[in-house]
């Protein structure tokens, strides 16, 4: 068996195994309906055959399932759409069965449907979540559950998506190879990088064949036209090698990208990005509200963190700072101390010592850091106090990080976008390596979340900060 061949049996295996745990999660989330709603014992009263009822719910569930798409192997393991999917294809099934059991006048219990589809839906949401973790990890190891893709174009161009895609090995795209421009490709055998020159323009398929592609990703070339690469889709059908085309427009999300067919044109439509308007105000909202409730939540572990600030070190228990929120404006962040009394006096002692690079200043072993603030930091807790800035409106919980005055002063460019909107307590900086990011790629992250902020995305980075915290990676 070829090294596509195994990669293709692993596709499936993955798909099927995702088949057979939804099997068992709707199978489940059904007889557990039915236990909840009827205590075990049998309906009374009711003629309905309700092993029928169980058969036919979880046969038209897995069929649902199935028509959505929810096995696509395009959408599996990485993105939204497949929570999207799994989740829509549950609410069609809810929505079918009470539509049809009124205009039928089925008497089957209503108390039987409300619990299994709660059930079932989140079963199905929590059971591929599992499923997705398990396949990142082995994708981030190099364990063959990766898409073998052969890049093609102009020698920038193809470094530029190799590092793109490398930036998120659990996407599930493994670069082995590349195609350039034949006028570059020398007799002798070359690399780009690490990745290897395979081929050129004319002997695309020979490559992907060589390579055990299973990807071909187009990126720009000068020397790329309309009918060559309509030529190159041809050329792959029927060998099963999948052809994307990656446009020179980056850091766009989905729900942005629209494509729209003009006279044989697949023109892509790019909405401008959203800061005000009825989105905003459900964000102003939920921002508000679960504040509130966290803020509640934490008090009692706040008065701890106060108390063993205060025997720990002189000084205050909190820190306020000047920082730069939405438009410019400043305002004060508060924050639980963490450092010495006069800390921010001693970093022009410490600046030779500076472990980040553009404007930021970190050290991992920072002597200012006291020892409850070690702690405090590694767990994220000096920054609990946030949630008052949250409540008098001056961040919000996901959002860029919040920068000082003197990093603003200095910024340039693009990099002004990131005051467009409120600066949050976390955000896709947080869940993505926190300290460990460079400048570059915080700004960037900043920015792709300035241009494609949604609720649905601020709930992920809300979630995926748990984890993050809980691990303490980047944290110092």
């Amino acid at each position: 068996m070829g090294i596509l061949d195994r990669v293709r049996a692993r596709q499936r295996a993955y798909m099927w195994s995702l088949v057979v745990l939804d099997s068992v999660v709707v199978t489940l989330a059904v007889m557990g309906g039915y236990l909840a709603r009827f205590r075990g014992g049998s309906p009374m009263g009711n003629e309905i055959p309700y092993t029928a009822v169980w058969v036919g719910l979880i046969g038209v569930w897995l069929l649902c399932l199935r028509l959505m798409r929810c096995y696509d192997d395009r959408v599996l393991g990485y993105g939204a759409d497949e929570y999207r999917r799994v989740g829509s294809a549950s609410l069609r099934v809810a929505g079918g069965v009470a539509i049809t059991g009124y205009i039928a006048d089925v008497g089957v219990a209503r108390g039987f449907l409300g619990i299994s589809f709660v059930l079932g839906t989140v079963g199905l949401l929590t059971g591929r979540w599992v499923a997705r973790k398990w396949l990142h990890r082995a994708r981030s190891r190099g364990q063959g559950w990766s898409h073998r893709v052969l890049v093609v174009g102009d020698p920038a161009h193809v470094n530029e998506l190799v590092h793109q895609l490398r930036r998120e090995p659990y996407a599930g795209y493994q670069v082995v190879g590349a195609c350039i421009p034949d006028a570059l490709v020398a007799p002798a055998p070359q690399r780009l990088g690490d990745v290897p020159v395979v081929g050129s323009f004319r002997t695309i398929t020979e490559a992907a064949e060589e390579v055990g592609a299973d990807t071909v990703a187009v990126t720009a070339s000068s020397g790329m036209t309309s009918p060559w690469l309509r030529r190159v889709g041809w050329l792959l059908e029927g060998t099963g090698v999948d052809l994307v085309v990656a446009p020179a427009l980056t850091d766009v999300a989905g729900p942005r990208i629209h494509t729209r067919p003009v006279a044989g044109l697949p023109l892509i439509h790019v909405e401008a990005p959203e800061f005000t308007g009825g989105r905003k105000l459900v964000k102003y909202t939920v921002d508000r509200a679960m504040a509130v409730v966290a803020t509640l939540l934490a008090l009692p572990l706040m008065a701890v963190i106060a108390l063993a600030i205060k025997l720990d070190s002189r000084g205050p228990v909190f820190f306020r700072q000047t920082r730069v929120g939405q438009g410019g404006r400043e305002f004060d962040v508060y924050k639980f101390r963490s450092m010495v009394v006069d800390a921010d006096r001693m970093q022009e002692q410490l600046a030779q010592h500076n472990e980040t690079d553009g404007l930021l200043f970190k050290m991992r072993r920072d002597p200012r850091v006291t020892r409850v603030g070690r702690f405090l930091r590694k767990w994220s807790l000096d920054e609990l106090p946030q949630l008052f800035n949250v409540l008098l409106g001056h961040m919000s919980l996901v959002g860029p990080r919040p920068p000082l005055p003197a990093e603003v002063a200095r910024y340039s460019g693009d990099v002004r976008r990131r005051l467009l909107v409120k600066p949050g307590m976390t955000g896709l900086w947080q869940v993505s390596g926190r300290s460990d990011l460079s400048w570059e790629d915080g700004i960037r992250l900043d920015l792709y979340y300035v241009e494609n902020w949604s609720l649905a995305t601020d709930l992920s980075i809300l979630w995926k900060t748990t984890g993050a915290v809980l691990k303490g990676r980047g944290a110092y």
